[in-house]
């Protein structure tokens, strides 16, 4: 989240933010401006695909399908083992699929089906990103594992980062068996208000994205798992906590000590493995008390 920015000074970005605003007054649209400082500041996609599960020796589907609103995506499905459930699951803002490889090798090596796909604008996928695209798009990938034959109380919504964002919202419209978040943010709002103080106080109408988890955290119906790094500083664990506070039960939180934003921080994590053994299991009789909530640190 606001890869981009850690490497400009707030008197550069502002420059360059005045420079767009300029430009776009003689050329353009105060709605074009909003966007494009949007894919400069907020998203960094990559359209070059470095590798693919086969890299690791996982078999794969390549998948080309439609996001709600029609736009051609791209995805990956990984099979797992009968009867377990398939995780859908939404990346952060940076990259690509691809580079999610070694999550998918954790994920697939617990038994679990995987459907990962590219927004709009990364990877192979067609279309320029933006919030309510994301979502539409997270919609087609739910949309295709349905046709596929899975039921949502067969799912798992996985969303890292920004991708927590679009798989929160998803599964308050269509609920999974279970949702994990991990690093979520909890607003895009927050996020400029503490990298970017005085840049957010003099740009703050120009950035339309929201992706208000806070405001809606409340209303999710599925048991939560919420992972996040104790030493983050791209996404500071307390949203993470603020986040966990204010969601309803049943639900998890899991603190990797010292990690960060990466999930390489904790993949290798013998607790976070069992957490996800755990979790993942929909066979394992829930408990009734739905009051349920658990702290774990690792």
């Amino acid at each position: 989240m606001f890869k981009g920015l850690a490497k400009e000074g707030e008197s550069t970005m502002a420059k360059s933010i005045i420079d767009t605003l300029v430009n776009f007054q003689k050329h353009g649209t105060a709605s074009l401006a909003s966007a494009m400082i949007e894919r400069r500041y907020l998203y960094f996609p990559d359209t070059k695909i470095q590798i693919t599960p086969e890299s690791a020796k996982i078999y794969f589907e390549d998948v080309i399908f439609q996001s709600l609103d029609g736009l051609q995506l791209h995805g990956w499905f990984v099979p797992g083992q009968p009867k377990r459930p398939v995780v859908l699951f939404c990346h952060g803002n940076a990259g690509n699929m691809s580079n999610r490889v070694p999550m998918i090798r954790f994920l697939n090596n617990l038994g679990l089906s995987v459907f990962i796909f590219d927004y709009r604008g990364y990877g192979n996928s067609k279309g320029r990103v933006n919030e309510n695209g994301t979502y539409d798009d997270a919609r087609g990938a739910l949309r295709w594992l349905l046709a596929r034959g899975w039921s949502t109380s067969e799912m798992i919504f996985l969303g890292r980062s920004l991708g927590a964002a679009v798989a929160l919202q998803i599964a308050i419209e269509k609920p999974p068996a279970r949702l994990v978040l991990e690093c979520p943010f909890t607003s895009i709002v927050e996020m400029a208000q503490l990298h970017y103080p005085r840049l957010y106080r003099l740009f703050r109408g120009l950035v339309r994205a929201k992706y208000s988890n806070v405001s809606k955290i409340k209303a999710i119906r599925s048991p939560l798992l919420l992972c996040h790094g104790t030493d983050d500083r791209i996404v500071p664990c307390v949203m993470g906590e603020r986040l966990y506070d204010l969601a309803p039960r049943p639900k998890r939180l899991l603190l990797a000590k010292g990690g960060g934003h990466s999930d390489g921080d904790i993949l290798g994590n013998p607790d976070y493995y069992a957490t996800w053994h755990e979790f993942s299991d929909l066979k394992r009789p829930h408990p009734e008390n739905d009051q349920q909530e658990q702290i774990i640190t690792c």
